[in-house]
């Protein structure tokens, strides 16, 4: 099973018992809810067993499959994330005059593409399972999509990193036509891989999002300005790390508009969805999230204060690459969390039941 779906699980009878009564001696979620309400509207206030306290699904099963995706898949987000921002970077750098920088970013786009196409593909299991991903175009579909908008970027940020090798190349022959036209090629595949590049980055939190996860799924407004937000930053901090101080100016006013994106929306994310915020906050995805919150900030401010120094730019440059790396693992983390536990399920929907039934 997917991603988010439902547990089969049934009730069995207790001796002496409730039909369907819990292991335990308590009724499952469904009845005691039922009871409650009935109880309500009877003006006999809440049962000892209000929602909001505790929740167990049948047999203490999770109601959810947990998503059975590994590691692979948020360092797919990761490395899709920084590919996309280098490719901006790379282009705003080609329309200013920045070479040093454009040759950075358009190789790190490059990199970055290779290990997030690595990442999805040994996570399909087979390389041609990417291939059938092309046999149809589905817009409802955030998956078809994204491996359409894929096939666009890969190559486009392909021709423009090895435009970059053509002054190394002979000025004669075959290898000299190519010198000369590599130059023109690379600048149009670059502008058409920036042009691309928002989707790239932000696609997969659609992805994410369009499933069942409670804590994915309630994100959807805001995990895509944290995808994009990380994915500027990141690529900012490729282009402190590499570039040299008098072009990175551009860079470190990014890093600092990255980060801030990236802050804001990760807040909401950690604090204005109610319970479902709270894996966002606990356990490992905590850990993970407060890292990457702490690298940032460290890395924004270096940035604006590091502009005359080669050792704290490529220092804020690599925390900021850090932070995003550290953003998409506590995401991911999150989600599986929320996924396991039953009450970030079942209380939403009990709300939600409330408010339809309050507002009649």
């Amino acid at each position: 099973m997917s991603a988010g779906e439902t547990d089969g699980g049934h009730a069995g009878r207790e001796p002496g018992g409730h039909a369907g009564q819990e292991s335990g001696g308590r009724l499952p979620v469904g009845v005691r809810f039922r009871e409650y309400q009935a109880r309500r509207g009877r003006g006999d206030g809440p049962p000892a067993d209000e929602p909001g306290r505790e929740f167990r699904s049948y047999y203490g099963r999770p109601i959810l499959k947990a998503p059975v995706w590994k590691r692979d898949i948020p360092a797919y987000f990761f490395t899709g994330g920084l590919a996309a921002g280098s490719s901006m970077l790379a282009a705003g750098a080609d329309l200013t005059g920045r070479p040093a920088m454009r040759r950075a970013t358009r190789l790190a786009s490059l990199a970055a593409m290779g290990a997030s196409t690595y990442f999805l593909i040994h996570d399909l299991g087979r390389p041609n399972r990417f291939h059938h991903m092309l046999r149809i175009a589905k817009p409802t579909s955030p998956m078809s999509m994204g491996t359409w908008i894929l096939a666009l970027f890969g190559p486009a940020s392909g021709i423009a990193a090895v435009a970059e090798v053509a002054p190394a190349l002979p000025r004669r022959g075959v290898l000299g036509l190519a010198r000369r036209a590599l130059p023109v090629a690379g600048t149009t595949a670059g502008y058409l891989a920036a042009a691309v590049a928002p989707a790239v980055a932000t696609y997969t939190a659609v992805l994410i999002a369009d499933t069942a996860v409670p804590s994915w799924h309630e994100a959807y407004p805001q995990l895509p300005f944290v995808f994009a937000g990380s994915a500027l930053a990141s690529a900012s901090g490729v282009a402190l790390l590499a570039a040299p101080l008098a072009e990175t100016g551009p860079a470190s006013r990014l890093a600092v508009a990255g980060a801030a994106m990236e802050l804001v929306a990760s807040h909401r994310v950690e604090n204005a969805m109610g319970i479902v915020s709270e894996p966002y906050r606990q356990g490992r995805a905590g850990r993970l999230l407060r890292a990457a919150r702490g690298l940032t900030v460290a890395g924004a401010a270096g940035a604006v204060l590091g502009r005359r120094s080669r050792l704290v730019s490529a220092l804020s440059g690599a925390a900021l690459v850090a932070a995003a790396a550290l953003t998409r693992f506590g995401v991911f983390e999150g989600g599986v969390a929320s996924a396991k536990d039953p009450k970030y399920t079942v209380v939403p929907q009990r709300q939600r039941v409330e408010e339809s039934t309050g507002a009649r």
